[in-house]
């Protein structure tokens, strides 16, 4: 039996919260020669590149990009899974001085973003990190906030958000479902 669900983000108003968080990003950081975009796998790497899309159109400069693996960062990675999945940390830029944009697709508890920061450390120590979520559904167990968010949204301890997107499953949309 499938879980319930319901929409809450459509693929039209997934495309407006990109570009808002990508001209807020803009509108903030006036120079974009020493700004970094860096996705989180999974779903934060694909959005990552959809904003920095949008900054590279709107500034007419190329923007460095990144993909980052947090896995063996993470504090409760063997609580999760006995055998995690590790995939490509990619940063082919230098980390040292940037103002360095981390994306995400849902920021929750805030431990998969401390991870990120902690696994980013390892290859320089940028002038700034900044977040961009296109959800933040509250519920925070670290003291650490969105820069820019797509929505914010409030959601009950048996549901859970699930981030669609069109690189993974053909068409982009974001659901909270109800855990059976």
């Amino acid at each position: 039996m499938m879980p319930e669900s319901r929409v809450i983000l459509t693929a039209q108003e997934i495309d407006l919260a990109l570009k808002r968080i990508a001209l807020q990003i803009l509108e903030r950081n006036q120079s974009v020669a020493e700004l970094a975009i860096v996705g989180i796998h999974t779903c934060g790497v694909d959005l990552a590149e959809r904003i920095r899309a949008i900054i590279q159109e709107q500034a007419g400069v190329a923007v460095p990009f990144g993909a980052l693996d947090i896995t063996l960062y993470r504090d409760d990675w063997s609580i999760i899974s006995q055998n995690p999945v590790v995939r490509t940390t990619d940063l082919s830029f230098v980390v040292e001085g940037s103002r360095l944009i981390l994306v995400d697709d849902v920021l929750f508890t805030g431990r998969t973003v401390r991870a990120a920061m902690d696994a980013i450390m390892d290859y320089g120590r940028p002038h700034s990190i900044q977040l961009a979520v296109l959800v933040d559904r509250g519920g925070r167990e670290l003291p650490i906030q969105a820069d820019y968010t797509g929505m914010q949204t409030t959601v009950l301890p048996q549901e859970r958000i699930q981030v669609i997107l069109k690189e993974h499953d053909g068409h982009d949309e974001v659901v909270i479902q109800k855990n059976s």
